[in-house]
């Protein structure tokens, strides 16, 4: 124990001292974070590779333990074939992150070089045994540990957007898993986690609002990191009912923040990496909160999460389903509370008429589209488009194409007009009080406009043979 307290205290201290330095000789060499004023608010240039403070001070913490020589040191020796087996990937996770500050990289290298790092700790003994009652095995394990890791590592990385929120969730997890730790007996995480904790606690000191230094991907990414890799020792350390249960509630934030980023650009068709200001502290940053309220909630919310993943290490499988029912209704209250636009949509789509409508509307289209592509004449075409026009709230139509003029319905309300040079034009008119939905009618027209100029470019053709 003494030891353990040893760890912490001493990576405190060396965090406190390392901190400053670190800023300092990143401003020196311009390793800085320039505000933009639209997704980084902060008024000056602030140094962004806080991750190296941190982990010098990890390092250092053993070093000084070994040369010590307490009790636990022995344990720390014992653990060196783990470490030396996951230094390869700790090593890619962090140059990554640090070549990402210092030069920038693309986010499929960056994601490139997390997948490596976690099949290289898979490969060196980090293992997702199971979910819950679910138990996992060979290809299985791998795929869900991998998926796991590369969660975490991003998951950490993006909440990283306000000073002190990703080193205060990150403390909240080292602290909960060395607690957590030490009530299962498991000293080895215990001397794991103990001195992460004790960096990240000397380093949210500069790293709180107002912020003189900020993570850095290098601190963010390889946070998420071995936060990914202890969750998953502490499952393979839970009972069978457990599995992941209590590591995933733990990390409930950051990780409900990056499913969440990836649901909503998905619907929205936006590239995944792309940055955007929807992440739950820019929606309450919306919301009129300031950044340091904003952190203390978050920090509220970790500390739900944190407790309910002690009381289901305590008490097993007792009451655990209540538990688990408790944080999801708390999550899905609160993703009310946000405001996501994309989910009410979503949802009205999938369960009001709104599904049904697009999908008879997109059959329609396909129909129209494969009979006027066939081989037929312009007045059979002409006949398809009267009988497809009223399903999409279309009352009239006038064409006139190659000397050929027809009328049908009524030709009031709005009009929508689609030349065809060389040939003519057809119009479409729609009351404006219809209730088929703008979007399918905008399609339509799309449409006609595609399949009538391949008609008429096939034509064309075949009156020049």
């Amino acid at each position: 124990m003494y030891s353990i307290i040893f760890l912490g205290l001493v990576s405190a201290v060396l965090a406190l001292l390392l901190t400053p330095l670190v800023r300092n000789m990143a401003r020196r060499l311009g390793i800085v974070d320039q505000p933009d004023q639209h997704r980084k608010l902060h008024s000056s240039p602030i140094p962004r590779v806080g991750g190296v403070a941190i982990f010098l001070a990890v390092i250092g913490a053993y070093g000084l333990l070994l040369v010590a020589r307490l009790a636990a040191g022995g344990i720390v020796w014992g653990g060196v074939p783990l470490v030396l087996r996951l230094l390869a990937a700790l090593a890619i996770v962090f140059c990554a992150g640090l070549v990402d500050d210092i030069i920038s990289l693309s986010p499929w290298k960056k994601l490139a070089a997390e997948v490596i790092a976690a099949v290289l700790a898979w490969f060196g003994g980090i293992h997702v045994g199971g979910l819950a009652d679910y138990s996992f095995f060979g290809v299985v394990s791998f795929a869900v540990t991998i998926l796991w890791i590369v969660a975490c590592t991003n998951a950490i990385n993006l909440i990283d957007g306000i000073d002190g929120l990703a080193t205060g969730v990150g403390l909240f997890a080292a602290l909960t898993m060395l607690i957590a730790a030490l009530l299962n007996h498991n000293i080895s995480m215990a001397l794991a986690v103990a001195p992460l904790a004790g960096a990240l606690l000397g380093f949210l000191r500069f790293n709180f609002n107002p912020a003189s230094i900020f993570l850095g991907d290098c601190g963010s990414l390889t946070l998420g990191f071995l936060l990914g890799c202890c969750g998953a020792v502490w499952s393979e350390k839970s009972t069978t009912l457990l599995g992941m249960t209590a590591p995933l509630l733990v990390l409930a934030v950051p990780l409900l923040d990056v499913g969440l980023a990836i649901v909503r650009r998905f619907l929205r068709g936006q590239p995944i990496f792309t940055a955007d200001r929807a992440h739950i502290h820019h929606k309450l940053l919306s919301r009129g909160l300031t950044p340091r309220r904003i952190v203390l909630v978050m920090y509220g919310v970790c500390g739900i999460g944190a407790a309910a993943s002690l009381l289901l290490t305590v008490y097993h499988d007792r009451n655990s389903g209540f538990v688990i029912v408790l944080v999801c209704l708390a999550t899905w209250l609160g993703l009310q509370h946000l405001g996501y636009s994309e989910f009410s949509v979503a949802r009205r789509v999938a369960l009001g008429g709104a599904f049904r409508t697009v999908l008879s509307a997109q059959l329609a289209l396909e129909t129209f589209e494969h009979e006027v592509r066939a081989d037929i004449t312009l007045q059979q075409s002409w006949d398809i488009l009267c009988r497809t026009c009223p399903q999409f709230g279309f009352s009239g139509i006038l064409l006139h194409l190659d000397d050929v003029i027809r009328q049908w319905g009524i030709r009031t309300g709005w009009q929508a007009r689609i030349d065809f040079p060389g040939h003519g034009y057809i119009s479409l008119w729609r009351e404006s009080d219809v209730r088929t939905r703008g979007a399918a009618a905008v399609l339509f027209v799309d449409c006609v406009s595609r399949t009538f100029n391949q008609k008429l470019s096939h034509l064309h053709a075949v009156n020049q043979e």
